[in-house]
Parts: structure tokens; sequence; C-alpha cells
């Protein structure tokens, strides 16, 4: 791939800062974003007046704006944005974080996702339980109908492949056991003892076709990054990780007879574009970290990248290839579904450990090319990323 820029002002992220995560009670969401940038900042061995851009991102509990600026005590800032498309933030933060810093708009730039929806003494699934009930006129359908959430949409979602391709939830819940197994070895993880296929399928129905374990976690916390120059990058405390191409896509899917919502994600456009830029195929990507709200969303993002054919995720994923044992490391820290939910804050953490080498038992061996995907909405927005230890050529 030629590349018209100055090699030194290709983009690479420098530091990464993840707070306390999971069931940790009495902060904010504001305060856990904070914090996550102070940790990146001290990752990558910068004091907070180095930062002269922030992007932020807030989730379901909200709390997390442009204040932070001051927050922080930032000052003078070249740029400052909140930035939302839901699960495929993280991924478009960092894209646009990639452009200031070629360009020369902004040197060093903190792209911050955080969230404090669990409450003491509330169930995970509270946190959530009010999505779209206050809609009105034909935007309250689907509430007036009992349709709240995600999970019944992704669940049509689901059952449309199933339909359509035959896939079953027994493969699925392989996608389950693999993350699970790669989990048991992440510190981090908020589950980590082990599951079978098994328990999967007697795991409680949460909307058919979905069961307990298809399902993600709910955690509060925070996550930042810092998005600077090669050049700078190089000389800082940490091991950059260049971020060699990227890509989006909206489908805006009408939800209605004859779309091909269930069936195509963004993932196959924004893939393609991502692997372009970086000058690789599909067969030279190393590790691979999606956006897992759910097992389906795993099995249809493979799809679309390239990783099987069309309609033959089901038997992709449910031959072994996706476990620490497989021929395909994915979601090698767990994931949403074993780990913790930080939106694409969760895939995007993990492929910087693991482009760094610093990922302990889990680590994967050959970490050369790290593909990263963000989900947002109800399969409508896809953010692609591809990472790497080394700069291009």
């Amino acid at each position: 791939m030629t590349v018209t820029h100055n090699a030194g002002r290709g983009p690479a992220i420098a530091g990464l800062g993840i707070t306390e995560m999971g069931k940790v009670y009495g902060r904010g969401a504001a305060d856990f974003a904070a914090d996550a940038v102070r940790r990146a900042a001290q990752d990558a061995g910068l004091a907070l007046s180095d930062i002269d851009g922030l992007l932020t991102s807030q989730g379901v509990g909200g709390g997390v704006g442009l204040g932070l600026q001051r927050d922080l005590g930032l000052r003078d800032l070249r740029m400052l944005s909140e930035v939302q498309a839901y699960g495929s933030t993280a991924g478009a933060m960092v894209q646009y974080a990639s452009m200031a810093v070629r360009s020369g708009m902004a040197e060093v730039v903190a792209c911050v996702f955080a969230d404090a929806p669990l409450k003491e003494k509330r169930s995970a699934g509270a946190a959530y339980s009010g999505a779209g009930r206050t809609a009105s006129g034909w935007r309250g359908l689907n509430a007036a109908a009992g349709i709240a959430g995600a999970n019944p949409l992704y669940a049509m979602a689901a059952r449309r492949h199933m339909d359509t391709y035959g896939t079953t939830s027994e493969q699925l819940a392989h996608i389950a056991v693999a993350q699970r197994e790669w989990a048991g070895k992440n510190p981090l993880a908020q589950l980590r003892t082990q599951i079978t296929v098994e328990d999967h399928q007697t795991s409680r129905p949460i909307a058919d076709p979905f069961r307990l374990l298809d399902c993600c976690l709910v955690s509060n916390g925070g996550i930042a990054v810092i998005v600077t120059t090669a050049e700078r990058a190089a000389t800082l405390r940490r091991p950059p990780v260049h971020v060699l191409g990227w890509g989006q896509s909206h489908p805006g899917y009408p939800m209605r007879r004859g779309s091909d919502f269930g069936l195509v994600s963004g993932a196959a456009t924004s893939g393609p574009a991502a692997l372009k830029m970086a000058g690789v195929s599909i067969g030279d990507i190393d590790v691979v970290e999606l956006y897992d709200c759910y097992t389906y969303t795993v099995l249809i993002t493979l799809e679309d990248y390239g990783f099987c054919e069309k309609g033959q995720g089901g038997a992709f994923v449910s031959s072994g290839a996706l476990g620490p044992a497989g021929t395909l490391p994915l979601n090698t820290g767990g994931g949403q579904l074993s780990s913790y939910y930080m939106w694409g804050m969760t895939p995007l953490s993990e492929a910087i450990v693991q482009a760094r080498g610093e990922a302990g038992e889990r680590q994967v061996p050959r970490h050369d090319t790290v593909l990263v995907s963000g989900n947002g909405g109800i399969l409508d927005h896809h953010s692609t990323l591809v990472l790497s230890p080394h700069a291009h050529a």
C-alpha cells in the first residue's frame, strides 16, 4: 500500500487506562472517565497537560461530556467533542483521533468511554429495562408491543439468521464457551468459571432464541486510550500500537420486509475498507477482537469480515476454531460475554494488550495484525480498526 502521509505522523495508540471494572459502586461515570484518562496518560508516560485533544463517550447512565475537560484541568484544547455511535463509538473515536494527529490538528488525543449503570440492590437487567419506553408516536410502537431494550430486537435478527441459514442455538453456545475459556486466563474478567455447551443450553431464556449465556455483562467502569503520532509514541513509556487502517458503516436498515437486517451487518462494508487501508487481507489477521453484545453478533461479524462464507458461521464457530487451542484467537480476554462490558472499548482494550505482547497467560504468540470491531444500535453502526505493533513499511 502506498502511504502518502509522513510516516512519523502516522497514528499510534500510546496509552491505555482501565479503571476498576464490574460491580463497582459509589462512583459516577464522570469519575470513572477522569480516572481512566489519568491512567492512560500515566501508562504512556505523559502529563495531563500534554493532552490537546479530548473525545468523550458515555453509556446508558450518562454523566460524561464536555465538562470532563474541566474535571481534568485541561486548558487550551485544540480538539474537544462528544461522540456517539453506541457500541461503534470507541473505534470511531480512534479514527477521528488518528485523522487529527495525521493532519496536525492535535498532537495527543485522549479517547474515553465510561458508564455506571449498575446500582446496589438492583439487578443488572434493571440498568437497561427502561430503554425505549418513553418514545412517543410511531417510535413508541415497539414499547407498546412489549419490545423494550435490545434483547428482543437482536433476538429477531438472530432468529432470521437461523431461519435463513439453519444456524442453531447449540452453535451459538460454542462462542460463549470459547470466550469463557479465554476469560479464565484474564485476571480482569468478571466471569471466569468455565462453562459447557450444556450449561449454555440450560441457562434461563431471555428472548427467543437467546439464553442468559448468549448475552453480555453489565459493568461499571471506564477505559481511555491515548492516540498520538508514531514519532512521538516511539519516545514514550509503552510499546506503540500503530493504527494501520480503519472504516465505518451505517447501514440504515428500514426495519421492514425486504431489508438485509439480521443477515448482513456493517462489517461487510467497514471491514474491507479498513483492510484495504492497512494493506492487508483477512488471511493476514492474527488476532480478532469483535464486539460481542450477543453470541450472534460475533457469528454474523465473522461471516461479514470473510473469516467464513455467509451462512457458514454456525459450522465455523462450533468447529473449535475460537478458543485458546483453536486456529483463530478471538476475544482473547473473554469479551463482553465474560470479561467486562465497556461498549467498543472492550475489544479495543484487549487488542492493545495483545498487540503490546502484555497479555500474560492468554498472550497470543503471533500478534502482528489485530482486527477490532465495534457494533452499535441494533446492527445500525459498525467500526473497524486494524492495529499492529509495527508501523507501515
